[in-house]
């Protein structure tokens, strides 16, 4: 159960269906506002826990950030370009699934340098250190205070079907679909330390056992 505060306040009792498999409750909440295949809401599940990893982990001592797009990998390639030689390029298909822990540990890895990653519906990811291309029209949609990373993950999710799960160097991972943010993650203690989510009205979930705060867009709640 939750409450609504408008203006992403938190305001919250813990959701018992999502405490355990929170990255799957995010994932349905993103699909069923913009309605995804069903292979897709797995890829992101799995993607939005890789995301929070990241974020909260960082690499090497340091806060990493990095944009995963999902979904309409082909089409997604047409918007975007190589920013250097592809560090994926040649190897196996079957190496390269998002869900395979020793994977996961390279993407870790390869986030450390620019450009995002294309990982098709079917979890395979299909480049790395890509520039996603930004529809300057789409991006006008985006948040106030919210950087380039944001406006790609923003613009690629308005033109191309996907969905842009953007991992910030602040520990905050928000989720945008269909051209919107309809989901955000943070710390748990992010609410309390006087901060705001960037959506403007959200139903917000407080998750202590693995210690996040879930903020979603009204039409994705």
């Amino acid at each position: 159960m939750t409450t609504d505060r408008p203006g992403g306040g938190a305001d919250t009792v813990g959701c018992m269906a999502c405490r355990e498999n929170w990255p799957e409750f995010v994932a349905t909440a993103v699909c069923r506002s913009t309605g995804c295949a069903p292979s897709r809401l797995e890829t992101l599940s799995s993607v939005v826990r890789l995301a929070v990893e990241l974020a909260h982990e960082g690499r090497e001592g340091r806060s990493v950030g990095t944009l995963l797009v999902v979904g309409n990998a082909e089409e997604v390639l047409r918007h975007s370009r190589p920013l250097m030689l592809d560090p994926l390029a040649g190897h196996d298909q079957s190496l390269r699934q998002i869900d395979d822990p020793s994977f996961r540990e390279t993407v870790k890895e390869l986030a450390q340098l620019d450009g995002a990653f294309i990982v098709d519906d079917d979890g395979t990811c299909m480049s790395a250190a890509r520039f996603i291309e930004v529809d300057l029209r789409a991006a006008r949609q985006l948040p106030a205070g919210l950087g380039a990373r944001h406006a790609a993950a923003l613009s690629i999710s308005a033109v191309a079907d996907a969905v842009g799960v953007a991992a910030s160097e602040s520990s905050l991972v928000r989720v945008f679909a269909a051209g919107e943010l309809r989901a955000e993650i943070a710390p748990e203690t992010f609410g309390r330390e006087g901060a705001s989510f960037a959506i403007a009205e959200a139903t917000i979930h407080e998750l202590a056992g693995p210690g996040l705060t879930i903020a979603l867009a009204d039409r994705a709640a």
